[in-house]
């Protein structure tokens, strides 16, 4: 029977693989690795997802570690048992703020993603360590972007990035020793039926941002948005990683778990725009002058908008996806078009814009 070790609780993904986990009924023991600043939020997440989903307390287990730390940070006689138990584990803790700074992000995302490698050797039954990148790891490279590409020289937009491109490059390194699955995702957004996400942070900047500008009489675009953004929803995020964390082909391999069909982020914004507002954008207001003002922290903080977030406006990078069609597409798993789910993301976020973007915090 198998048992899994997540890092990354109580995160969005890492909450939902769980919840799809529990509902296949084919698991004995979920570990879940939480820092001691998130004992309150992980303990009351985990009591929600025990009675939402009707499982017993007892299969689900907080173990209070940290990745920054040799051996998590985990008691040596827990860790140990875990090292027995685990069958597959599933790294997702990391710094996802794209303003970060390089010393914090790398801490996290390359020394914790160390530590965790290290752990994941000495895991005697296991089946399957899952490692969670980004498609972003290509930096500002453009163009057609492939999955088993990683180091062609590229530099970064952000810490976030160029920490992530380490922490994979390591991680690839073990793939020789330890059976090995790494997903890069496009930009996580909310359910693609339901709409329903965590908090709207990240890819909910153009609605923060729209939010802001909704009394206007006339919205304009932000630059000229030639790229293309690559959008996934986290139904196809867990569905397609809980089958390759699975499947017998996929060991080994790096996974573009990304939209095969993007719109250009012009396009995306616009669509966005009628959703939420019922209006078309008019007129444009250049990135440059957009980035000067998210200088200053007072707009950030009003417009709830990082300035890194613009850069990948005009960075026109194309994430093949040929591994992972191969894989998902025989077992019926499909990204929906973001255009067709779209709707269900603007009514949520409607639903609880009031109470929710009031709390997130952009210094």
């Amino acid at each position: 029977m198998r048992s899994y070790l997540f890092t990354g609780f109580p995160g969005f993904i890492s909450e939902n693989l769980i919840r799809e986990i529990i509902r296949q009924k084919k698991f004995e023991q979920v570990y879940l690795l939480v820092i001691e600043q998130s004992m309150d939020e992980a303990n009351s997440l985990l009591n929600k997802v025990v009675i939402e989903e009707k499982i017993a307390q007892d299969k689900l287990t907080i173990v209070k570690g940290d990745i920054t730390q040799e051996g998590l940070g985990i008691e040596q006689k827990i860790a140990n048992d875990i090292q027995q138990d685990v069958t597959h584990v599933f790294h997702l803790a990391a710094l996802y703020d794209l303003a970060v700074p390089f010393d914090i992000a790398y801490k996290v995302n390359v020394t914790g993603t160390k530590h965790v490698n290290d752990f994941v050797r000495h895991c005697e039954n296991l089946e399957r360590f899952v490692y969670f990148s980004t498609a972003y790891v290509s930096g500002d490279r453009e163009g057609k972007i492939y999955e088993h590409e990683l180091d062609e020289g590229q530099s970064f937009k952000n810490h976030y990035e160029k920490t992530k491109f380490k922490a994979e490059k390591m991680t690839e390194a073990i793939k020789k020793d330890v059976p090995t699955t790494i997903i890069r995702p496009g930009i996580v957004i909310g359910h693609s039926q339901s709409g329903s996400t965590s908090k709207f942070d990240g890819p909910y900047f153009i609605l923060n941002y729209l939010q802001r500008l909704k009394s206007l009489p006339l919205i304009p675009y932000l630059g000229k948005g030639n790229a293309l953004a690559n959008f996934v929803p986290i139904d196809y995020i867990v569905k397609g990683t809980i089958h390759l964390a699975h499947s017998n082909t996929s060991n080994g391999k790096t996974f573009h778990l990304t939209d095969p069909n993007p719109y250009h982020s012009q396009d995306v914004y616009e669509m966005f725009t009628q959703a939420y507002l019922g209006k078309n954008p008019i007129g444009n207001v250049p990135l440059t002058v957009g980035k000067a003002f998210l200088s200053f922290s007072s707009f950030r903080k009003w417009f709830r908008i990082e300035k890194e977030a613009l850069d990948y406006f005009y960075c026109d990078s194309d994430f093949d996806c040929t591994e992972t069609a191969k894989e998902l597409q025989s077992v019926g798993i499909i990204c929906p078009d973001l255009k067709e789910y779209l709707p269900a993301i603007v009514r949520y976020y409607k639903k609880f814009e009031d109470d929710w973007t009031k709390h997130i915090e952009i210094t």
